[in-house]
């Protein structure tokens, strides 16, 4: 278990064999990793939002300082993408930008995961929705985070668990009160409200398999990366 910021750097170190790490982050390792099509993270109205405790207009963030959940983000790729004049970022554990912003150490924050659905109750205000952006920019859904397995396994192997983890989630999906306790165990103090609402965002039917839609937003979201970072994509991407 860990936050997304500690798992991406976990796969550049190379540590593991099977991780979940943002899109931003695997295209820097698409020379180790292939993404399986089960168990991604790709949807509509799921983007980060930027929010602050006062009116701030989109134009002003580059004059402000922006926490971020991490530099290999899917959320910073955005905020840089889209807003490539801001420059002022600080990089906190997600679930700290909320009070970062309350405690004055930053004017704005990036929320993803569970947080977007709590900052409106401690007196925060939306800014900017980035996942809307990209959605009228790109219309596609927006590809967050997915689950990647080394190269250097067999295809049988990988092949075996992308099934395995298909046939997971969808059970999960299809019994919803058992994987409730779970996820609750490991919530952030989470409300049932809250954890219902969060499931219902990202588990999805791209959750299960990832289709066509699906496997065109993430190869635009990997040439925005790639870009970026002067990188190139190793094929094939995906797991057959």
């Amino acid at each position: 278990m860990a936050d997304i910021d500690t798992l991406n750097q976990t796969a550049h170190e190379d540590k593991l064999d099977v991780v979940k790490i943002s899109f931003n982050a695997f295209a820097d390792l698409t020379d180790k990793f292939q993404l399986l099509r089960s168990g991604a993270a790709i949807g509509f109205k799921n983007g980060p939002l930027i929010v602050s405790k006062r009116k701030i207009y989109p134009e002003e963030l580059p004059m402000m300082d922006v926490a971020i959940p991490g530099k290999k983000t899917t959320a910073n790729l955005l905020l840089s993408e889209l807003f490539p004049a801001v420059k002022r970022k600080k990089v906190y554990l997600f679930s700290d930008i909320e009070n970062a912003i309350l405690n004055d150490e930053v004017d704005a924050g990036v929320l993803i995961h569970e947080t977007r659905f709590s900052y409106q109750n401690r007196g925060l205000q939306l800014i900017v929705d980035l996942g809307q952006l990209w959605e009228q920019k790109k219309q596609l859904p927006l590809p967050l985070g997915g689950i990647v397995i080394r190269r250097n396994f067999d295809d049988a192997t990988k092949k075996q668990f992308q099934w395995l983890l298909a046939q997971s989630v969808v059970y999960a999906m299809n019994n919803p009160e058992l994987a409730h306790q779970y996820v609750k165990q490991h919530a952030q103090d989470l409300s049932d409200e809250v954890i219902q609402q969060h499931i219902a965002l990202y588990v999805n039917k791209f959750s299960t398999w990832i289709p066509k839609l699906g496997e065109e937003a993430i190869r635009e979201l990997l040439r925005i990366a790639t870009k970026s970072n002067h990188g190139s994509i190793v094929e094939p991407i995906f797991v057959s």
